[in-house]
Protein backbone atom coordinates (compact mmCIF):
# COMPACT_ATOMS: atom_id res chain seq x y z
CA UNK A 1 0.00 0.00 0.00
CA UNK A 2 3.02 2.26 1.34
CA UNK A 3 5.02 1.39 -2.28
CA UNK A 4 1.41 2.34 -4.48
CA UNK A 5 0.70 5.55 -2.20
CA UNK A 6 4.69 6.49 -3.11
CA UNK A 7 4.29 5.93 -6.87
CA UNK A 8 0.87 7.98 -6.86
CA UNK A 9 2.55 11.08 -5.28
CA UNK A 10 5.79 10.84 -7.71
CA UNK A 11 3.44 10.71 -11.05
CA UNK A 12 0.83 13.47 -9.33
CA UNK A 13 4.26 15.63 -8.56
CA UNK A 14 5.55 14.87 -11.95
CA UNK A 15 2.46 15.58 -13.43
CA UNK A 16 1.79 19.28 -11.93
CA UNK A 17 5.47 19.60 -11.95
CA UNK A 18 5.81 19.30 -15.81
CA UNK A 19 6.79 22.18 -17.70
CA UNK A 20 7.23 24.66 -14.32
CA UNK A 21 10.10 27.29 -14.19
CA UNK A 22 9.84 27.24 -10.49
CA UNK A 23 9.86 23.83 -7.92
CA UNK A 24 5.95 23.43 -7.43
CA UNK A 25 4.31 23.37 -3.90
CA UNK A 26 2.33 20.63 -2.15
CA UNK A 27 0.15 21.00 0.87
CA UNK A 28 -0.60 17.26 2.13
CA UNK A 29 -3.15 17.02 4.93
CA UNK A 30 -5.00 13.93 6.63
CA UNK A 31 -7.54 12.51 8.72
CA UNK A 32 -6.79 10.36 12.18
CA UNK A 33 -6.68 7.08 10.86
CA UNK A 34 -3.80 4.76 11.80
CA UNK A 35 -3.23 3.71 8.10
CA UNK A 36 -2.77 8.03 6.87
CA UNK A 37 -0.36 8.33 9.40
CA UNK A 38 2.54 5.89 7.13
CA UNK A 39 -0.06 6.65 3.78
CA UNK A 40 1.09 10.52 4.14
CA UNK A 41 4.80 9.37 4.68
CA UNK A 42 4.63 7.62 1.67
CA UNK A 43 2.87 10.32 -0.36
CA UNK A 44 4.96 12.82 0.83
CA UNK A 45 8.50 10.61 -0.23
CA UNK A 46 7.16 10.24 -3.47
CA UNK A 47 6.10 14.35 -4.48
CA UNK A 48 9.57 15.52 -2.50
CA UNK A 49 11.00 12.46 -4.83
CA UNK A 50 9.38 14.32 -8.26
CA UNK A 51 10.63 17.87 -7.14
CA UNK A 52 7.69 19.12 -4.88
CA UNK A 53 7.95 21.06 -1.95
CA UNK A 54 5.73 19.79 0.57
CA UNK A 55 3.86 21.18 3.52
CA UNK A 56 2.30 18.37 6.09
CA UNK A 57 -0.82 20.53 7.65
CA UNK A 58 -1.42 17.05 10.02
CA UNK A 59 -5.15 16.11 10.59
CA UNK A 60 -7.49 18.76 9.21
CA UNK A 61 -10.91 18.36 7.36
CA UNK A 62 -10.98 18.36 3.35
CA UNK A 63 -12.25 21.60 2.83
CA UNK A 64 -9.22 22.96 5.38
CA UNK A 65 -6.79 21.33 2.90
CA UNK A 66 -8.68 22.94 0.06
CA UNK A 67 -8.80 26.00 0.99
CA UNK A 68 -5.13 26.39 2.39
CA UNK A 69 -4.39 25.20 -1.09
CA UNK A 70 -5.35 28.52 -1.69
CA UNK A 71 -4.40 30.49 0.80
CA UNK A 72 -0.86 28.98 0.77
CA UNK A 73 -0.43 29.94 -2.97
CA UNK A 74 0.57 26.16 -2.81
CA UNK A 75 0.56 24.30 -6.73
CA UNK A 76 -1.72 21.14 -5.19
CA UNK A 77 -3.55 19.51 -2.19
CA UNK A 78 -3.43 16.31 -1.52
CA UNK A 79 -5.97 14.80 1.60
CA UNK A 80 -5.67 11.11 2.53
CA UNK A 81 -9.03 10.20 3.67
CA UNK A 82 -12.03 7.25 3.40
CA UNK A 83 -14.56 10.36 4.48
CA UNK A 84 -17.37 8.45 6.47
CA UNK A 85 -15.81 5.28 5.49
CA UNK A 86 -14.58 3.23 8.17
CA UNK A 87 -10.90 3.19 9.78
CA UNK A 88 -9.79 0.06 7.50
CA UNK A 89 -10.64 2.26 4.42
CA UNK A 90 -8.37 4.64 2.82
CA UNK A 91 -7.84 6.89 0.12
CA UNK A 92 -6.36 9.69 -1.62
CA UNK A 93 -7.52 12.70 -3.21
CA UNK A 94 -5.99 15.57 -4.51
CA UNK A 95 -6.91 19.66 -5.40
CA UNK A 96 -5.87 21.54 -8.12
CA UNK A 97 -4.34 25.32 -7.45
CA UNK A 98 -7.46 27.09 -6.44
CA UNK A 99 -8.51 23.92 -4.43
CA UNK A 100 -10.91 22.47 -6.81
CA UNK A 101 -10.61 18.37 -7.03
CA UNK A 102 -8.98 16.89 -10.42
CA UNK A 103 -11.35 16.36 -13.26
CA UNK A 104 -11.63 12.88 -14.63
CA UNK A 105 -9.62 13.11 -17.11
CA UNK A 106 -6.40 14.11 -14.97
CA UNK A 107 -7.04 11.24 -12.28
CA UNK A 108 -7.13 8.77 -15.08
CA UNK A 109 -3.82 10.49 -16.92
CA UNK A 110 -1.98 10.76 -13.73
CA UNK A 111 -3.06 6.76 -13.02
CA UNK A 112 -2.27 5.50 -16.66
CA UNK A 113 1.42 7.21 -15.99
CA UNK A 114 2.15 4.76 -13.00
CA UNK A 115 4.99 2.15 -13.68
CA UNK A 116 6.23 4.50 -16.55
CA UNK A 117 9.82 5.32 -16.28
CA UNK A 118 10.34 9.28 -15.81
CA UNK A 119 13.31 11.53 -15.20
CA UNK A 120 13.81 11.65 -11.67
CA UNK A 121 15.12 14.76 -10.03
CA UNK A 122 18.41 14.52 -8.06
CA UNK A 123 20.81 16.57 -5.65
CA UNK A 124 19.24 19.62 -5.07
CA UNK A 125 16.28 19.61 -7.54
CA UNK A 126 14.60 17.07 -5.10
CA UNK A 127 11.84 18.50 -2.89
CA UNK A 128 11.55 19.79 0.85
CA UNK A 129 9.53 18.97 3.49
CA UNK A 130 8.51 21.02 6.09
CA UNK A 131 6.21 21.04 8.81
CA UNK A 132 2.88 23.42 8.58
CA UNK A 133 0.40 22.10 11.52
CA UNK A 134 -0.35 26.06 13.09
CA UNK A 135 -2.25 26.74 9.59
CA UNK A 136 -5.27 25.18 11.16
CA UNK A 137 -5.82 28.71 12.66
CA UNK A 138 -5.94 30.20 9.68
CA UNK A 139 -8.89 28.12 8.23
CA UNK A 140 -10.81 28.33 11.34
CA UNK A 141 -10.57 32.36 11.46
CA UNK A 142 -11.36 32.21 7.34
CA UNK A 143 -14.60 30.21 8.12
CA UNK A 144 -15.56 32.43 10.79
CA UNK A 145 -14.25 35.65 8.83
CA UNK A 146 -17.42 34.28 6.16
CA UNK A 147 -20.50 35.61 8.64
CA UNK A 148 -20.84 38.08 10.67
CA UNK A 149 -23.52 36.78 12.83
CA UNK A 150 -22.90 35.98 16.21
CA UNK A 151 -24.02 32.37 17.75
CA UNK A 152 -24.27 33.64 21.39
CA UNK A 153 -27.08 32.28 23.55
CA UNK A 154 -27.57 28.91 21.09
CA UNK A 155 -26.42 25.70 23.13
CA UNK A 156 -24.83 23.46 20.59
CA UNK A 157 -23.78 19.48 20.66
CA UNK A 158 -21.47 18.80 17.76
CA UNK A 159 -20.30 15.11 16.67
CA UNK A 160 -16.82 15.25 15.25
CA UNK A 161 -17.37 11.27 14.65
CA UNK A 162 -13.64 10.79 15.66
CA UNK A 163 -12.63 12.48 12.42
CA UNK A 164 -10.51 15.54 11.54
CA UNK A 165 -12.78 18.14 12.77
CA UNK A 166 -12.41 17.38 16.30
CA UNK A 167 -10.20 20.13 17.08
CA UNK A 168 -11.26 22.70 14.43
CA UNK A 169 -15.34 22.57 14.54
CA UNK A 170 -15.31 22.77 18.74
CA UNK A 171 -12.45 25.73 18.38
CA UNK A 172 -14.82 27.09 15.39
CA UNK A 173 -18.48 27.28 17.19
CA UNK A 174 -17.08 28.83 20.78
CA UNK A 175 -15.54 31.59 18.96
CA UNK A 176 -18.51 32.02 17.54
CA UNK A 177 -20.21 32.33 20.48
CA UNK A 178 -22.29 29.20 20.89
CA UNK A 179 -21.74 26.89 23.90
CA UNK A 180 -20.44 23.21 22.54
CA UNK A 181 -21.12 20.21 23.74
CA UNK A 182 -18.93 17.52 22.03
CA UNK A 183 -19.00 14.01 21.59
CA UNK A 184 -16.40 12.03 19.01
CA UNK A 185 -14.08 14.26 19.83
CA UNK A 186 -11.22 11.54 20.96
CA UNK A 187 -9.88 10.12 17.57
CA UNK A 188 -7.28 6.79 18.40
CA UNK A 189 -6.75 6.27 14.75
CA UNK A 190 -9.10 3.09 14.83
CA UNK A 191 -12.60 4.23 15.85
CA UNK A 192 -12.97 7.19 13.27
CA UNK A 193 -16.57 6.83 12.27
CA UNK A 194 -17.59 4.04 14.30
CA UNK A 195 -20.90 4.69 16.09
CA UNK A 196 -20.84 8.22 15.22
CA UNK A 197 -20.82 11.13 12.86
CA UNK A 198 -23.08 11.55 10.25
CA UNK A 199 -23.91 8.36 9.50
CA UNK A 200 -24.65 7.26 13.18
CA UNK A 201 -27.37 10.10 14.45
CA UNK A 202 -28.88 8.33 17.58
CA UNK A 203 -26.65 9.35 20.25
CA UNK A 204 -26.22 13.08 18.84
CA UNK A 205 -30.10 12.64 18.95
CA UNK A 206 -29.89 11.45 22.53
CA UNK A 207 -27.75 13.80 23.90
CA UNK A 208 -29.63 16.45 22.29
CA UNK A 209 -33.07 16.10 23.51
CA UNK A 210 -31.72 14.50 27.12
CA UNK A 211 -29.44 17.96 27.17
CA UNK A 212 -32.41 19.93 25.92
CA UNK A 213 -29.68 21.57 23.22
CA UNK A 214 -31.02 23.96 20.43
CA UNK A 215 -29.23 21.84 17.54
CA UNK A 216 -26.75 19.38 17.41
CA UNK A 217 -24.60 18.76 14.89
CA UNK A 218 -22.83 15.79 12.83
CA UNK A 219 -19.68 15.91 10.62
CA UNK A 220 -18.77 12.50 8.80
CA UNK A 221 -14.56 11.35 8.90
CA UNK A 222 -13.15 14.04 6.65
CA UNK A 223 -15.73 16.94 7.42
CA UNK A 224 -16.50 18.27 4.22
CA UNK A 225 -20.60 17.07 5.14
CA UNK A 226 -22.75 17.79 8.06
CA UNK A 227 -26.38 16.48 8.75
CA UNK A 228 -28.16 17.97 11.72
CA UNK A 229 -30.75 17.60 14.43
CA UNK A 230 -33.48 19.63 16.01
CA UNK A 231 -34.30 20.50 20.00
CA UNK A 232 -37.14 17.55 19.25
CA UNK A 233 -34.35 14.73 17.91
CA UNK A 234 -35.70 15.18 14.18
CA UNK A 235 -33.12 14.60 11.51
CA UNK A 236 -32.73 17.33 9.46
CA UNK A 237 -31.08 16.40 6.37
CA UNK A 238 -28.89 17.49 3.74
CA UNK A 239 -32.02 18.94 1.27
CA UNK A 240 -33.62 20.57 4.37
CA UNK A 241 -29.86 22.33 5.14
CA UNK A 242 -29.97 23.60 1.87
CA UNK A 243 -33.64 24.24 1.97
CA UNK A 244 -33.11 26.78 5.00
CA UNK A 245 -29.67 28.21 3.12
CA UNK A 246 -31.50 28.80 -0.10
CA UNK A 247 -34.59 30.08 1.63
CA UNK A 248 -32.06 32.71 3.72
CA UNK A 249 -30.44 33.81 0.83
CA UNK A 250 -32.96 34.54 -1.26
CA UNK A 251 -34.85 36.50 0.82
CA UNK A 252 -31.24 38.43 1.56
CA UNK A 253 -31.05 38.97 -1.98
CA UNK A 254 -27.97 36.62 -2.10
CA UNK A 255 -28.54 33.54 -3.91
CA UNK A 256 -27.10 33.58 -7.34
CA UNK A 257 -29.54 33.46 -9.96
CA UNK A 258 -32.11 32.47 -7.34
CA UNK A 259 -31.23 28.46 -7.88
CA UNK A 260 -29.79 26.07 -6.28
CA UNK A 261 -28.00 22.81 -7.87
CA UNK A 262 -28.98 19.51 -6.35
CA UNK A 263 -28.65 15.85 -7.54
CA UNK A 264 -31.26 13.59 -8.93
CA UNK A 265 -31.92 11.66 -5.44
CA UNK A 266 -32.85 15.13 -3.63
CA UNK A 267 -36.37 14.62 -2.51
CA UNK A 268 -39.18 16.02 -4.64
CA UNK A 269 -40.04 17.54 -1.78
CA UNK A 270 -37.21 19.95 -1.82
CA UNK A 271 -38.04 20.95 -5.27
CA UNK A 272 -41.71 21.45 -4.66
CA UNK A 273 -40.60 23.83 -1.10
CA UNK A 274 -38.06 25.82 -3.72
CA UNK A 275 -40.24 26.04 -6.51
CA UNK A 276 -43.31 27.76 -4.21
CA UNK A 277 -40.67 29.91 -2.47
CA UNK A 278 -39.38 31.27 -6.37
CA UNK A 279 -36.29 29.31 -6.35
CA UNK A 280 -35.21 27.44 -9.11
CA UNK A 281 -33.72 23.45 -9.08
CA UNK A 282 -31.22 22.90 -11.14
CA UNK A 283 -30.59 18.62 -11.20
CA UNK A 284 -27.64 16.53 -11.86
CA UNK A 285 -26.18 13.76 -11.26
CA UNK A 286 -24.80 11.83 -8.50
CA UNK A 287 -21.70 13.39 -6.66
CA UNK A 288 -20.39 16.44 -5.73
CA UNK A 289 -18.22 16.99 -8.66
CA UNK A 290 -21.09 16.93 -10.66
CA UNK A 291 -22.98 19.46 -8.71
CA UNK A 292 -19.75 21.38 -8.70
CA UNK A 293 -19.50 21.30 -12.42
CA UNK A 294 -22.81 22.87 -12.56
CA UNK A 295 -22.53 25.62 -10.56
CA UNK A 296 -19.45 26.74 -12.00
CA UNK A 297 -20.95 26.73 -15.34
CA UNK A 298 -24.26 28.43 -14.45
CA UNK A 299 -22.52 30.96 -12.17
CA UNK A 300 -24.63 30.11 -8.86
CA UNK A 301 -23.65 29.66 -5.40
CA UNK A 302 -24.96 27.33 -3.51
CA UNK A 303 -25.69 23.49 -3.89
CA UNK A 304 -25.68 19.91 -2.47
CA UNK A 305 -26.73 16.42 -2.04
CA UNK A 306 -29.18 15.32 0.52
CA UNK A 307 -25.88 13.49 2.03
CA UNK A 308 -24.96 17.03 3.89
CA UNK A 309 -22.54 17.78 1.38
CA UNK A 310 -23.20 21.27 0.80
CA UNK A 311 -21.31 23.32 -1.65
CA UNK A 312 -21.24 27.62 -0.73
CA UNK A 313 -18.90 28.65 -3.66
CA UNK A 314 -18.79 32.32 -2.36
CA UNK A 315 -16.76 31.02 0.32
CA UNK A 316 -14.86 27.29 -0.37
CA UNK A 317 -14.39 25.22 -3.58
CA UNK A 318 -15.75 22.00 -1.93
CA UNK A 319 -18.07 21.27 0.74
CA UNK A 320 -17.33 22.17 3.87
CA UNK A 321 -19.51 20.91 6.92
CA UNK A 322 -18.18 23.13 9.06
CA UNK A 323 -19.14 26.22 6.77
CA UNK A 324 -22.30 24.73 6.28
CA UNK A 325 -23.16 24.19 10.04
CA UNK A 326 -21.55 27.82 10.70
CA UNK A 327 -23.99 29.08 8.41
CA UNK A 328 -27.07 26.94 9.19
CA UNK A 329 -26.65 28.01 13.01
CA UNK A 330 -26.55 31.95 11.73
CA UNK A 331 -29.97 31.46 10.26
CA UNK A 332 -31.40 30.21 13.45
CA UNK A 333 -29.52 32.97 15.52
CA UNK A 334 -30.39 35.71 13.06
CA UNK A 335 -33.93 34.79 12.74
CA UNK A 336 -34.45 33.26 16.35
CA UNK A 337 -36.39 30.36 15.64
CA UNK A 338 -36.17 26.66 15.96
CA UNK A 339 -34.34 24.52 13.69
CA UNK A 340 -37.58 22.04 12.90
CA UNK A 341 -39.25 25.19 12.65
CA UNK A 342 -37.18 26.59 9.75
CA UNK A 343 -36.52 22.89 8.39
CA UNK A 344 -40.87 22.33 8.08
CA UNK A 345 -40.20 25.10 4.94
CA UNK A 346 -40.47 21.28 2.80
CA UNK A 347 -41.90 18.45 3.83
CA UNK A 348 -39.77 15.08 3.14
CA UNK A 349 -42.16 12.53 0.82
CA UNK A 350 -41.62 9.54 2.15
CA UNK A 351 -38.71 7.69 -0.69
CA UNK A 352 -38.29 3.78 -0.67
CA UNK A 353 -34.42 3.09 -2.44
CA UNK A 354 -34.11 -0.82 -3.06
CA UNK A 355 -30.59 -1.74 -4.44
CA UNK A 356 -31.15 -4.74 -6.98
CA UNK A 357 -28.10 -6.37 -6.87
CA UNK A 358 -26.70 -9.05 -9.62
CA UNK A 359 -28.08 -7.87 -12.82
CA UNK A 360 -26.56 -5.80 -15.75
CA UNK A 361 -26.67 -2.19 -14.79
CA UNK A 362 -26.32 -1.04 -19.06
CA UNK A 363 -30.29 -2.52 -18.92
CA UNK A 364 -32.02 0.18 -17.68
CA UNK A 365 -33.80 1.11 -20.67
CA UNK A 366 -35.27 -2.31 -22.01
CA UNK A 367 -38.98 -1.98 -23.15
CA UNK A 368 -40.09 -3.92 -19.81
CA UNK A 369 -38.86 -1.89 -17.31
CA UNK A 370 -39.35 1.70 -19.11
CA UNK A 371 -43.37 0.01 -19.43
CA UNK A 372 -43.35 -0.59 -15.89
CA UNK A 373 -42.05 2.44 -14.86
CA UNK A 374 -44.39 4.85 -17.06
CA UNK A 375 -47.34 2.57 -15.46
CA UNK A 376 -45.86 3.34 -11.90
CA UNK A 377 -44.95 7.28 -12.86
CA UNK A 378 -48.99 7.57 -14.15
CA UNK A 379 -50.08 6.06 -10.87
CA UNK A 380 -48.35 8.63 -9.01
CA UNK A 381 -48.78 11.59 -11.18
CA UNK A 382 -47.33 14.87 -9.76
CA UNK A 383 -47.53 13.58 -6.13
CA UNK A 384 -44.48 11.77 -6.60
CA UNK A 385 -41.61 10.20 -9.07
CA UNK A 386 -39.04 7.64 -10.15
CA UNK A 387 -35.91 7.52 -10.55
CA UNK A 388 -34.05 3.83 -12.23
CA UNK A 389 -30.09 4.28 -12.00
CA UNK A 390 -27.23 1.79 -12.99
CA UNK A 391 -24.79 1.42 -10.01
CA UNK A 392 -21.61 3.19 -10.96
CA UNK A 393 -19.07 0.30 -10.08
CA UNK A 394 -21.10 -2.82 -9.21
CA UNK A 395 -23.49 -5.01 -10.92
CA UNK A 396 -26.44 -3.34 -9.47
CA UNK A 397 -29.39 -1.46 -10.45
CA UNK A 398 -30.85 1.25 -8.21
CA UNK A 399 -34.37 1.76 -7.90
CA UNK A 400 -36.35 5.07 -5.70
CA UNK A 401 -39.62 5.87 -5.81
CA UNK A 402 -40.93 8.80 -3.82
CA UNK A 403 -44.83 8.84 -2.79
CA UNK A 404 -47.26 10.55 -0.78
CA UNK A 405 -47.32 7.53 1.34
CA UNK A 406 -44.86 5.29 2.33
CA UNK A 407 -47.29 2.26 1.49
CA UNK A 408 -47.38 3.79 -2.16
CA UNK A 409 -43.50 4.16 -2.53
CA UNK A 410 -42.51 0.47 -1.00
CA UNK A 411 -45.11 -1.00 -3.47
CA UNK A 412 -44.39 0.89 -6.00
CA UNK A 413 -40.78 0.13 -5.60
CA UNK A 414 -40.94 -3.71 -4.95
CA UNK A 415 -42.51 -4.19 -8.38
CA UNK A 416 -40.04 -1.99 -10.34
CA UNK A 417 -37.41 -4.43 -8.64
CA UNK A 418 -39.20 -7.04 -9.02
CA UNK A 419 -39.04 -6.10 -13.09
CA UNK A 420 -35.42 -4.98 -12.75
CA UNK A 421 -34.70 -8.50 -11.27
CA UNK A 422 -36.55 -10.42 -14.58
CA UNK A 423 -35.86 -7.92 -17.47
CA UNK A 424 -32.21 -7.16 -16.58
CA UNK A 425 -30.30 -10.25 -16.55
Amino acid sequence: MSVAAAQVGAQAGGFHGAGRQRRPVAVVGRDPRASGEFLEAAVVAGLASSGVDVLRLGVLPTPAVAYLTTALGADMGVMISASHNPAPDNGIKFLTRGGYKLPDAVENEIEQRLGEKWERPVGASVGRVREAYGEADRYVSHVLSTTDVRLDGLDVVIDCAHGAAHLVAPEALRRAGATVETIGVRPDGLNINAGVGSTHLDKLRQIVVSRNADVGIAYDGDADRCLAVSHTGEIIDGDQIMAVLAMAMHAEGTLSGDTVVATVMSNLGFKIALKGAGVDVVETAVGDRYVLEAMRAGGYNLGGEQSGHVLMLDHATTGDGLLTSLHLLAVVARQKRPLAELASVMTRLPQVLVNVKGVDRTKTSVPELSAAVAAAESELGETGRVLIRPSGTEPMIRVMVEAASAEQAESLAGRLADVVRTACV
